[in-house]
């Protein structure tokens, strides 16, 4: 976004026009203005997440809050209920009605203040799902595979949708605006801010894993479903949670990156900067006038705008909090799904340990934030990118923070479902894959997710199922390594099970031979397989001690829960090795001292032993199959 054109006023209600049109019309705008209608409006008026075709939250009492003149005494009138409040100082006003059954009957909700009234028409009661995370939540339902098939089925008049526009702190905002906004990734307009009906036209922008979850749930609970995305590609964990809970974490690698974003503030000079600016546009506008080249009209003037520098980056930690959950705090849903983590493998394994200590403090903020320290919080794992692993360069492929990631996201988890939180969900989708960094199976993943709300919040345990198969105790055992899970594993097409890998004190992982554990033998002298542990072995390693599963950024693996389930084994390891220290001994000791983040040819140390052990595996396989020929 380049420019900012704000309609106040009268032109405001001449493009009303424009806004309530749809779609469609964004393409006939600039490319990269955002028309944008204020986020606080004058006199008495709701905050913008209040409005015409929205779902209430059923169940819960009915906060609802705006702005009017100080002093104003406000009521607010919905089903036959009523609540009043002052309005404050600040114009700020908050009242609160009865908790209400769902309701799939348009009713209106009215707002009056002396002889002003406002309505808000077309208002359902039901349940308000929050949809988070970055670019593969935002992935919108007309770019994905079977999209457009979801699309023209998209006719659902009790299924509202909201998409949040992008914004950012410092400052935490109070509401946020309705606009058109500009994507460069997608090369065009979406609107954004407005409550709709969800119909074709408005589902294709929306959020394909939010789309078809909300769908899905719709579908089988009969209930009216709200859905408010406030996904934002290209971000990072620590920019959706609250700077001021980060500022009080004792996590040393959260304290190293505050203290790294600080120092990048403090020293920023926007007047320097926009010194070299100048300078460089006289340079670049010299030579094209020695080269005889026309300057375009918006390229005359020299720069004259000072820049914000690192506070203007939506990842800044609490930014985007800030910016996009801020005006929803207080607000009563449902729950909420959340897919995210590309951005912060970038920064190797301590990105990663960082990712593990803050993941569970931003759903905690996020439980706070919509009044409910036990809201359900559906979590979807890293989805898959790069070329697929395979047995030859099995090694080399499980170097990737990703993955790490990816198993920080299931121990949070884990962590917390074994604590009795019975509002955690989780799902796999790195076997939804595809070599981009978003692939487009959105659609799978939104009904495995959907499996999970289902089960936990609209009583259909019984029916559905959606808990991973969950490891059990490992056990070390004559040269092999024994896992056991709580329910029976395979691969679903009968065949072998991959995924695995094991190794010794070492720390060289070789991907394992896996085979069910004997149990005893039946009547009939037939050997008989305990389906829920597994053995695992490898020429390579002689004495294993530690297993990683789909370990790989797009890993080689296929366990699931047996039977028709689709329930992936999610990526996860019994060791606590840091990525860089593995094989032990190229750049650490066996006390593991080593400096981090590693330098460039440091990473190209271990990927060289790592492609050496897939070459020395490839070996081994071959000479054992010569000595065994006949």
């Amino acid at each position: 976004m380049k420019r900012l054109l704000l309609l106040p006023g009268l032109l405001a209600v001449l493009l009303s026009g424009l806004i309530s049109s749809g779609p469609a019309s964004a393409q006939k705008m600039p490319r990269e203005d955002v028309v944008e209608f204020p986020a606080v409006g004058d006199g008495l008026c709701f905050s913008n997440v209040f409005q015409s075709n929205m779902v209430l939250q059923r169940d819960k009492p009915i906060k609802l809050w705006g702005w009017a003149e100080p002093g104003e005494h406000v009521t607010a009138t919905f089903h036959g209920q009523s609540a009043h409040a002052n309005v404050a100082k600040d114009r700020k006003w908050t009242l609160t009605l009865p908790a209400m059954p769902a309701n799939d009957q348009p009713a209106t909700v009215s707002l009056t203040s002396g002889e002003t009234k406002v309505t808000l028409e077309n208002v359902l009661v039901g349940d308000v799902w929050i949809l988070g995370g970055q670019s593969n939540m935002e992935f919108e339902l007309a770019k994905v595979e079977n999209g457009n098939l979801e699309i023209v089925s998209a006719n659902f008049p009790n299924m509202r949708i909201l998409t949040v526009p992008h914004a950012m702190g410092p400052d935490a905002k109070q509401s946020f605006p309705r606009m058109h906004q500009w994507s460069g990734w997608f090369g065009r307009h979406f609107r954004k801010g407005d409550w709709d009906e969800c119909t074709p036209e408005i589902a294709r922008d929306l959020s394909a894993i939010g789309y078809v979850f909300a769908r899905r749930i719709h579908m089988a609970s009969q209930v009216p479903i709200g859905v408010i995305d406030v996904s934002r590609g290209g971000t990072t964990v620590e920019t959706w949670t609250p700077l001021d809970v980060l500022r009080k974490l004792d996590s040393e690698t959260t304290k190293a990156k505050l203290a790294d974003f600080d120092q990048q503030v403090a020293q920023w000079d926007a007047e320097a900067d926009r010194k070299q600016r100048i300078e460089q546009h006289a340079k670049w506008t010299e030579t094209q006038i020695k080269q005889g080249k026309e300057i375009p009209a918006d390229r005359k003037a020299p720069p004259s705008d000072r820049r914000p520098g690192p506070i203007g980056n939506h990842n800044f930690p609490g930014h985007c909090y800030a910016g996009m959950i801020a005006p929803l705090e207080g607000l009563e849903v449902k729950g909420v799904i959340f897919h995210q983590g590309y951005n912060n493998a970038f920064d190797g394994s301590l990105g990663a340990e960082m990712y593990a200590d803050l993941f569970p403090v931003m759903i905690k903020a996020w439980r706070t934030a919509f009044n409910d320290e036990q809201l359900p919080f559906g979590i979807l794992s890293l989805c898959t990118d790069g070329y697929p692993q395979t047995e030859e360069d099995y090694c080399e492929k499980m170097f990737n923070a990703g993955i790490d990631i990816r198993a920080a996201q299931y121990q949070t988890f884990l962590d917390l479902y074994n604590a009795g939180d019975e509002a955690i969900g989780f799902t796999s989708t790195y076997d939804l894959r595809r070599r981009w960094y978003h692939p487009q199976l959105k659609v799978p993943a939104g009904e495995r997710i959907a499996r999970w709300a289902l089960a936990t919040q609209y009583g259909f345990d019984r029916q559905v199922q959606w808990k991973p198969p969950m490891l059990v105790e490992t056990n070390p055992q004559d040269g092999s390594l024994i896992v056991s899970f709580d329910t029976d594993v395979g691969d679903a097409e009968d065949g072998a099970i991959k995924g695995f890998a094991i190794a010794g004190e070492d720390r060289k992982f070789h991907p394992a031979d896996v085979a069910y554990a004997e149990k005893g033998v039946d009547g009939r002298g037939r050997v008989q397989f305990d389906r829920k542990k597994l053995v695992l072995s490898s020429l390579m390693v002689e004495k294993p001690i530690h297993f990683r599963y789909a370990w790989g950024r797009n890993p080689l693996a296929n366990l699931q829960a047996t039977g028709n389930k689709d329930l992936p084994v999610a990526t996860q390891r019994s060791d606590d090795w840091p990525m860089e220290m593995v094989p032990l001994g190229v750049l650490d000791d066996q006390a593991g001292q080593i400096e981090r983040p590693i330098s460039r040819g440091d990473r190209g140390k271990i990927l060289q032993a790592l492609r050496k052990q897939d070459d020395e595996r490839r070996m081994a396989k071959a000479k054992a199959i010569l000595d065994s020929a006949p």
